[in-house]
């Protein structure tokens, strides 16, 4: 796919009034320990798509309220990381492409995919780099992406929401509400490390990563792995949460269901052997745990890792595999992110040289990360020619990282993506859909 890149340039807020002065958000204990990394998703609007005029004016609109997404990752005056709201813009790459959008779409994330967003590799200044890239047929692809360091997942949707609404002159809703210095702090005198973050949220680094020895990449690993789509249907998932959740008085969720189902495929798939233990990494959004808002902007999130042995995992029934995740996260609690900030503000990780857990890596096997965007309201960006034909993370070929995510049906189904190596993909498609 050749991709013809027309234009760059950076979109301002657009103020009612004048401009504000530059202010600074001091980054959080959330935000210092999570992935360091450029985030990109892709979205596809049919034509009748949105003019660029249209999109360029509604993001200069809810770049005034979201003004994080217009700044820079910096310092404050007192030298701590902060994001800097000084108003620099979001960078906007205009692109087209001479063929039909059905002719080149991937039904799965692919290499080609990154060609319609900006480079993740590339150091941007700007938090937010976006690209429009418009096909013959007249369809549009929109390549967003953001610094994961200013905004999770949950912030991030926020912010695509508004967007939206912007572009279509609608009320954008509830601002976003910042970190502030001293938001979440530590308790005076706790009584003793209630929980364990010395091998969760942070590690000991070996020498070779300290010496920044290995990045994503660098082993090649990547060549030998694909990214598989499953599709599960809403009857399908109707019946695992059944077979799950047989004698519960209340069924497990369906999060918890297609995971517990997709740690016992990929565990399948990779053939380990019954003694290795295995786990998973699972995002859990704290805002309703610590009484933030639901429009809090920037990181707030922590981990849970439920752990099996594989022999363990695949011998028992997936009640077993769904237990486990749903006490792991059940665990991670508002005490236990208010341990976590106990600990992560005690000097201690520094003090012995510990580095955040948070690390994309090339391959997880024998483990498992998970990204669950089963709750966004990614479907609802709506430019003013109706929800995206497909929404589908861009490509990262991390082997054992998943993304789950509603499918574009939007009729309850749900698409996972799964990155596996190649010589356990037929594996794992024979047993993906598979209840036993």
């Amino acid at each position: 796919m050749e991709v013809k890149v027309l234009s760059s340039r950076l979109v301002k807020p657009a103020y009612k009034a004048g401009a504000p002065a530059t202010e600074y958000i001091p980054l959080s204990v959330f935000d210092t320990v999570t992935y360091q990394i450029q985030m990109a998703i892709i979205y596809a609007f049919a034509p009748p798509a949105p003019s660029t005029a249209a999109i360029e004016k509604g993001l200069a609109a809810v770049l005034a309220q979201y003004r994080a997404f217009a700044g820079q990752v910096g310092e404050s005056p007192d030298g701590a990381p902060a994001v800097v709201l000084n108003d620099r813009g979001a960078r906007l790459v205009e692109a087209s492409v001479d063929a039909d959008l059905v002719d080149m779409a991937p039904a799965k994330p692919t290499p080609a995919l990154l060609k319609l967003h900006p480079d993740l590799d590339a150091e941007h200044q700007e938090v937010v780099v976006l690209q429009l890239t418009r096909f013959r047929c007249g369809s549009l692809a929109v390549g967003f992406t953001s610094k994961h360091v200013v905004a999770d997942g949950h912030a991030t949707s926020n912010f695509l929401v508004a967007w939206g609404r912007a572009t279509r002159g609608l009320p954008m809703g509830l601002p976003p509400v910042h970190h502030q210095k001293d938001l979440f702090k530590p308790r005076s005198s706790p009584a003793r490390p209630e929980h364990d973050h010395r091998s969760r949220e942070y590690h000991r680094p070996s020498s070779a990563a300290a010496a920044g020895g290995h990045h994503h990449g660098d082993d090649g690993a990547e060549s030998n792995i694909v990214i598989h789509k499953a599709h599960f249907t809403k009857d399908f998932i109707a019946g695992l949460r059944a077979r799950a959740s047989e004698g519960r008085r209340r069924p497990f969720s369906r999060f918890e269901t297609i995971l517990a189902h997709l740690w016992r495929t990929m565990t399948r798939a990779r053939d380990l052997s019954p003694g290795e233990a295995t786990s998973i990494r699972i995002s859990v959004d704290g805002r309703h745990r610590v009484g933030r808002p639901a429009e809090y902007f920037g990181n707030l999130v922590l981990w849970a890792f439920p752990r099996a042995t594989a022999g363990d995992l695949l011998s028992r029934p997936l009640k077993h595999a769904a237990q486990a995740i749903h006490d792991e996260v059940a665990r991670v609690d508002g005490g236990y992110f208010q341990s976590f900030v106990d600990f992560a503000s005690s000097g201690a990780a520094e003090k012995e040289g510990l580095a955040p857990s948070a690390v994309l890596k090339d391959v997880v096997c024998p483990d498992v990360e998970v990204d669950s965007w089963l709750t966004f309201p990614f479907y609802e960006l709506d430019f003013g020619t109706g929800s995206p034909s497909y929404f589908m993370p861009s490509y990262f070929p991390t082997e054992g990282m998943l993304f789950l995510a509603p499918s574009y049906l939007g009729d309850g189904s749900v698409d996972a993506f799964v990155p596996v190596f190649r010589h356990n993909l037929q594996a794992f498609k024979e047993c993906c859909y598979s209840m036993e």
